[in-house]
């Protein structure tokens, strides 16, 4: 009897593992699984930014989005300016936008992204070989 019952017993713990696939490299950039479990149709992207002059812009692993200019992106500048040593920096971040395409005639990459809520600023890799410097 006692030999039955492990046979089940092994059985059952085999069957019920599930048999899943782990994707480490999940790119946040189109993650619909909402952060904090927010069902708010926002996505979060992760991304170098930039602000510089009057554009600002969010670079992914994947495209380029403009960045909505408004109260947000200000209070996203002023948590970057501790990371930047010059203006042109660009900072890693994860922020939760909106993202639509961009008005018909407009000059500019296809998609733009309004920033909703910031998530995480991080220093910059400082071994970065990702610099572009202009010169007159």
């Amino acid at each position: 009897m006692k030999k039955i019952n492990i046979i089940i017993l092994m059985t059952l713990v085999l069957f019920s593992c599930k048999n899943e696939t782990k994707n480490t490299s999940i790119d946040l950039e189109e993650n619909r699984a909402k952060s904090y479990d927010e069902n708010d149709g926002y996505i979060t992207m992760k991304g170098e930014y930039v602000y510089f002059g009057d554009a600002a812009v969010l670079q992914t692993a994947n495209d380029i989005y403009g960045v909505v200019i408004d109260e947000n992106l200000h209070v996203l500048e002023q948590q970057v300016t501790a990371f930047k040593k010059e203006a042109t920096d660009m900072v890693p971040v994860t922020v939760r936008v909106r993202k639509f395409k961009k008005p018909e005639g407009e000059e500019g990459w296809p998609f733009r992204v309004e920033i909703k809520e910031i998530l995480k600023v991080e220093a910059p890799n400082p071994d970065s070989q990702d610099v572009i410097k202009l010169a007159k």
